[in-house]
This record gives structure tokens, sequence and C-alpha cells, in this order.
């Protein structure tokens, strides 16, 4: 009766065990509708943000001509490009969702 119970643990218990965490590791390795949503959001935030320290910085270099701002390259077309093909990605994806 002993070596049943081992041969069920060894051949039942352990693979199911293993499929079941298995199959949880799947399931939560991928993003939720929910992360997409919140993604979107930060990265139109960033927009605003960004937008805004570009008319802050303006300001405050019309009134003060010794100012220099702290970002290295303004309106850089390297970061442009990145953000032309972030936007492009998220059209995409809307156009393919609907």
């Amino acid at each position: 009766m002993e070596g049943f119970f081992a041969i069920a643990a060894i051949f039942i218990a352990l693979p199911w065990i293993i499929f079941h965490y298995i199959t949880k590791w799947k399931t939560s390795a991928s993003i939720t509708q929910d992360d997409e949503v919140l993604l979107e959001e930060l990265y139109n935030l960033a927009k605003r943000l960004d937008e805004r320290m570009d008319t802050v910085e303006r300001l405050v270099a019309s009134d003060n001509p010794d100012f220099r701002p702290a970002r290295l390259v303004h309106d850089s077309e390297i970061d442009n490009q990145q953000l032309r093909e972030l936007e492009q990605m998220m059209a995409e994806k809307k156009g393919s969702a609907r």
C-alpha cells in the first residue's frame, strides 16, 4: 500500500504540480489589457510633461539670457523618431483591436 502512494505521488501528483505552476507562469507572464491602458496613460502623461518642460525652459530663457537648460539636446531628432515609431505602433495596435 505504501508503494502505491509513492508511485501515485511520483506519476500523478508531481506532474500535476509542475503543470499547474507552468500554467500559472505562462498566464502571468503576459501583459493584461489594464496594463496596456496604464502604459498608454503614462506615455501620454510623459509627453504632456515634456511639452510643459519645454515651455518652462523657453519662458525662463526669455527672462534670463544666462539660463542654460538642463537637457543636453532640445527637441532631439533621435528622440522624436523613437516617439513617432512608438505612436505608430500604438495607432496600429488600436486599429487592429477594433
